[in-house]
């Protein structure tokens, strides 16, 4: 990452040069470069962890509730 950032050396040639598969390098350079930036390019890498974080905590959120609402509908239906 750091040969195509600060070296300006192609992708390609460091992704042959360190037996390393070009898409995977680009992903690299990508993140490098939204992480010096502090985000103007993209998601930082502490911004990127953060997103998942709250993506999870939403999953379970919206699985407790509908838990919930089963229970409701269920303890309704036994009152009525």
């Amino acid at each position: 990452m750091r040969l195509v950032v600060d070296e300006g050396k192609t992708v390609g040639a460091v992704a042959r040069e360190l037996d390393l598969t070009p898409s995977s390098l680009a992903n690299w350079v990508r993140q490098a470069r939204a992480d010096r930036s502090q985000g103007k390019s993209g998601l930082t890498t502490e911004e990127r962890a953060e997103l998942a974080r709250l993506r999870k905590e939403v999953r379970e959120l919206r699985m407790e509730r509908d838990v919930l609402k089963k229970a409701a509908a269920f303890f309704a239906k036994d009152h009525l």
